[in-house]
C-alpha cells in the first residue's frame, strides 16, 4: 500500500488559502485605507519643471498645456524675465526663465533653482536653431540633478517635412538620447499623444496629478495606472504559494481604485473608499479563490495564477473608470455585471477601443 505524500506548495495552500469568502473581506478590510489614501494625496503634489534656452519655446508649451496665456511669449529671446508659477489644481507647472545671460539677468541661476522641487523636468530645445554643445552641458548638468528628464524637440512645425527626420535624428546623435521627442508646442503636436505618457513613464505618481489638471486626459491617465497595477498583479500573482499573495494584490487593487477616484477629481474619505472597493470586491471574491487555485495545477499553474490576477485587476479598474465616467450612477450590481462581461472576453473589448482610436485619428 503506498502513501501519498503531498508535494509542499499544497500543504501550504491546505493552511494558506482563505477558506471563504469572509476571509478575503477580512484581508480587505484590514489594509491600511488611511496610508493609501494619503500616498495618493502625496502623489496628487507631484510637479513638472519646464526648462531649456531661450527662445526654445518653454512658455508657449507651458500655456498650451495649461489651456491659457500665463507667462509672457515673444521672437526676443529671453521674454521671461522671472520664474513663473502657477497652481494647477494640486498640481504645478513651472516655467523657468531661459538659460544664458540676456540683459543682465542670471537666467541660469534662477531657472536651477526652480526646478529643484520638480519631480520631473521637461528640456526644451529648439528644432529650428538646432541642438548645439551648450544643449548638450544644460543635459548632462539636469541629469547631474538625480530627477527624471524628458527632453522635447520644440518647432517641428517650422522645419520642412523632408528634413524632419534628419533634425530629429542629428538632435539624438548629439545629445545621446534617443528618446527625444518632436513637438510643436504651437500646435500642441504630440503632447497628449506622446510627452504626457512619456512624463507618467518617468514618474508614475504624475498619472494622478496630470488627470486630475487635464479632463481630456483622464481616461489616458487612468488607463496607465490600471495598466501599472495590472502588471504589478500579474507578478505578485505568480507566487507559487497559494493564499501567500491575496494580501498584496488586494493591497495594489484598492491603490489602484483610490488613484483612478484621483485622477476624475473624487474626494474620496476612506470610509467610501472602502465601501465602494468593497462593492467591486464582492463581486470577484471567488475569482481570487479561482486564481489561488490555478497554484495548484501541476507545472504551469503559476503562470495561470499571475494572468488571472493581472486580468482580474485590469477589469476592477475598468469598473473604477466607468464608474466615474458615469457620474458614479452605476448600481453594485451593474459594477458586478460589467466585471464579469469584462473577464469574459476582455481581448475583444480592447479591439474595438482600439478601432474606434485609429478611426477618431482619420
Amino acid at each position: 500500500m503506498t502513501t501519498k505524500t503531498a508535494v509542499p506548495h499544497q500543504a501550504a495552500a491546505r493552511t494558506r488559502l482563505p477558506a471563504s469568502l469572509v476571509e478575503i473581506r477580512r484581508l480587505f478590510d484590514a489594509l491600511d485605507w488611511t496610508e493609501m489614501a494619503r500616498q495618493v494625496a502625496a502623489e496628487a503634489q507631484t510637479g513638472v519643471a519646464i526648462v531649456g534656452p531661450v527662445n526654445s519655446g518653454k512658455s508657449t508649451l507651458f500655456n498650451t498645456l495649461k489651456g491659457r496665456e500665463v507667462s509672457p511669449v515673444g521672437a526676443v529671446p529671453g521674454t521671461t524675465q522671472t520664474m513663473q508659477y502657477e497652481e494647477w489644481g494640486p498640481f504645478s507647472l513651472v516655467d523657468t526663465p531661459g538659460f544664458g545671460e540676456v540683459r543682465g539677468v542670471d537666467r541660469a541661476k534662477i531657472a536651477l533653482e526652480a526646478v529643484r522641487g520638480a519631480s520631473v523636468l521637461v528640456l526644451v530645445l529648439d528644432a529650428v536653431a538646432g541642438v548645439r554643445q551648450a544643449d548638450l552641458g544644460l543635459l548632462q548638468q539636469l541629469k547631474a540633478m538625480g530627477k527624471p528628464v524628458v527632453t522635447v524637440l520644440n518647432k517641428m512645425d517650422l522645419v520642412a517635412r523632408e528634413d524632419q527626420e534628419r533634425v530629429l535624428n542629428d538632435a539624438r546623435d548629439k545629445l545621446g538620447e534617443p528618446g527625444i521627442i518632436p513637438i510643436s508646442a504651437k500646435e500642441g503636436t504630440n503632447l497628449a499623444g506622446a510627452l504626457l505618457p512619456r512624463l507618467v513613464d518617468a514618474q508614475p505618481a504624475l498619472a494622478v496629478a496630470l488627470g486630475r489638471a487635464l479632463p481630456g486626459y483622464r481616461r489616458q491617465a487612468a488607463n496607465s495606472v490600471v495598466r501599472q497595477a495590472a502588471v504589478w498583479n500579474s507578478v505578485i500573482g505568480a507566487e507559487p504559494v497559494p493564499g501567500l499573495d491575496i494580501p498584496f494584490l488586494l493591497a495594489v487593487q484598492a491603490q489602484m481604485v483610490l488613484r483612478v477616484a484621483a485622477i476624475y477629481g473624487e474626494p474620496m474619505s476612506v470610509q467610501r473608499a472602502r465601501t465602494m472597493a468593497a462593492t467591486i470586491v464582492g463581486g470577484v471574491a471567488l475569482r481570487y479563490l479561482a486564481q489561488q487555485g490555478a497554484k495548484l495545477i501541476p507545472g504551469p499553474g503559476w503562470i495561470v495564477a499571475g494572468a488571472i490576477a493581472g486580468v482580474g485587476t485590469w477589469a476592477i479598474g475598468q469598473v473604477a473608470i466607468r464608474y466615474f465616467e458615469h457620474g458614479k450612477r452605476l448600481s453594485p450590481e451593474e459594477m458586478q455585471e460589467l466585471y464579469r462581461s469584462l473577464l469574459r472576453n476582455p481581448r475583444r473589448r480592447k479591439e474595438r477601443k482600439q478601432r474606434a482610436r485609429e478611426q477618431a485619428r482619420d
